[in-house]
């Protein structure tokens, strides 16, 4: 019997397993690797081997699968971040935590829906976007929070807003230069981006 992954905030999310996970991962990889607006929901179907009309089983619209692909991402990127925040209490190991954290999501073939926040936001009516932000926005409060400390201790330098900024940009960019098959490990990297910012 197909089961479900543990639940976060109250939303049950999708096992990655079942009939629907597969279809979200597969609708977020052709999202990812086609762009949203030129993945059909035929190409969602083909790849699964599925008719069009059974992925109305599972969602109304593929909007939906999108958001939703998102969400879950974001969920469990949250709730894994947040585990790994409670090991230690030291602001500069946490900080390194949150960039390990975002490096592996941005690198997670097997779930790619958190790599489509920033490319495919605009794609999102109204209401999906403000409930992806309302995710975000709890995201984000924890770097903001560490990153406040941090220069207050006079670890860093640069108001957390802009250094948010500087370290999400500079960790987008490793999706077009950074290869988890090659020579350097994720831990690694994220240690090289912990160490540019951190002396």
């Amino acid at each position: 019997m197909v089961g479900k992954d543990k639940c976060i905030d109250g939303i049950e999310l999708t096992d990655a397993n079942s009939a629907k996970g597969k279809l979200i991962n597969t609708a977020a990889k052709l999202f990812k690797a086609k762009g949203y607006a030129r993945t059909t929901v035929r190409d969602i179907a083909a790849e699964l081997g599925i008719l069009s009309g059974s992925l109305f089983h599972h969602f109304p619209n593929k909007e939906a699968i999108l958001c939703t692909a998102m969400a879950e991402a974001i969920l469990k990127v949250i709730s894994s971040m947040e585990q790994e925040l409670k090991s230690t209490g030291d602001s500069k190991e946490q900080l390194r935590i949150l960039i390990h954290c975002e490096v592996r999501a941005l690198h997670n073939e097997n779930s790619p829906g958190f790599q489509l926040m920033v490319p495919e936001w605009r794609s999102l009516n109204a209401d999906n976007r403000a409930y992806i932000l309302s995710l975000r926005t709890r995201y984000e409060a924890h770097w903001h929070e560490i990153l406040d400390t941090l220069l207050l201790s006079g670890v860093v330098n640069v108001e957390a807003k802009f250094q948010r900024h500087f370290i999400r940009g500079s960790l987008l960019e490793t999706c077009n230069w950074y290869k988890p098959s090659g020579t350097l490990t994720e831990q690694e990297l994220a240690d090289k981006v912990f160490q540019s910012i951190v002396y």
